[in-house]
């Protein structure tokens, strides 16, 4: 079915834009981290540097202000300065309450080792030093980030394809429902009509006319059945007078309105219009956009039903006089449960959209409303 692969296909992009999302963030994010990494990188040679000059100054007047300034400026990376024996003679940035332990020093000393390569330092010909460091907490928050990142990304499809799947279930639910309720519809009437004749029968009442009346229902069942067959699968679709067509579902319409519903038909200009429909599906539209129309004019008003020709399609307008449907709703009218009826089940507009749009190759659309003035719903065909 169209909507479902729609959905299915709404459900993968979603799932692609997610993966894209979460695959680029990634890598914007890892090449973040090797940039800054470089950088804390020349900040701790800085920071050596800086304290290579401060142990071999011999000019205690000279000018170290700059140095020092570069010292303190590394306030993030730990660093521990060892000498080639591998002694701790200096440290920074490390847990305050925690330098005098040892066994702390040490764990964090092997665990420079194993992250970064160390720096050489030559403070004399003799001497020679050696600077570990461990990457920043910036550092470090940075490189999880994008585990996070996709933790979340993973979240956001799981909880997405649940609320498509719970939606698609309700909505199920909704036309199973709807098309169980609306069978007991469409049968009722002729069904109860049987019953009807079947007592003046058992009455001895029989007449032509009843018989007529008895075969009409009859029919009435029998197209009820081959529209409710052809529902789920692709019906056979016929080069049909519309015209013709629309009027044969309308005469029925006007035999079970009251007479203060006036039917206004504007088909002159096009008797000769030929379209491909499959007859008892798309009598079942018009006459479900008919009913509605009565409903929602609470059985007084003007139906209008008109027939335009323009080239390559036809439109047909099926205008009423009742209350109009609110501009926010307009475009909801045609989904599963809709209804503005207490007794409605909202099923006769999705049904009508299926028909027209999936069987026909069609659109159908609230072409005008107003609020307590009317509504006017248009059918575009293909010739």
């Amino acid at each position: 079915m169209k909507i479902y692969e729609h959905k299915k296909k709404w459900k993968l992009f979603l799932v692609l834009v997610a993966i894209a999302i979460g695959a680029v963030s990634i890598l914007y994010t890892n090449t973040l981290v090797k940039k800054l990494s470089k950088e804390e990188r020349k900040k701790v040679v800085l920071f050596v540097e800086g304290m290579k000059r401060v142990s071999s100054m011999d000019n205690p007047n000279q000018d170290i202000g700059f140095v020092f300034e570069v010292i303190r400026n590394n306030e993030t990376v730990p660093v521990i300065v060892t000498d080639d024996s591998a002694n701790i003679l200096f440290t920074r940035n490390l847990d305050s309450t925690k330098v005098d332990d040892e066994k702390y020093l040490q764990a964090t000393l092997q665990h420079m080792r194993e992250t970064n390569d160390s720096i050489r330092i030559v403070v004399t010909e003799d001497i020679t030093q050696y600077a570990f460091y461990d990457d920043s907490i910036l550092l470090k928050k940075l490189f999880y980030y994008p585990i996070i990142q996709l933790g979340i990304i993973l979240l956001f499809i799981l909880v997405s394809y649940l609320a498509f799947s719970s939606s698609r279930k309700a909505e199920q639910n909704r036309v199973w429902v709807g098309m169980s309720k609306e069978t007991a519809h469409q049968l009722g009437t002729p069904i109860s009509s049987l019953m009807a004749w079947l007592e003046l029968m058992k009455a001895g009442e029989v007449n032509d006319e009843l018989i007529n009346d008895i075969e009409k229902d009859i029919k009435r069942l029998e197209m009820i059945t081959e529209r409710f067959s052809k529902i789920g699968s692709a019906p056979v679709l016929n080069k049909v007078n519309i015209a013709e067509t629309v009027e044969e579902a309308l005469n029925y319409i006007k035999t079970r309105t009251s007479d203060k519903i006036k039917v206004i038909t504007n088909f002159d200009e096009v008797r000769d219009v030929s379209v491909d429909v499959n007859v008892p599906l798309f009598e079942w539209v018009i006459e479900n956009l008919c009913k509605n129309a009565v409903d929602a004019m609470d059985g007084e008003g003007t139906l209008d039903v008109k027939i335009t020709d323009v080239g390559q399609v036809a439109y047909i307008d099926v205008k009423d006089t009742g209350k109009g449907i609110p501009k926010i709703k307009q475009k909801t009218v045609f989904t599963p449960g809709y209804t503005t009826k207490k007794r409605g089940w909202g099923l006769g507009l999705s049904l009508t959209k299926r028909i027209i749009e999936e069987y026909h190759g069609g659109k159908i659309f609230v072409k005008n409303s107003e609020v307590n003035k009317g509504t006017s719903f248009r059918i575009v065909l293909k010739k």
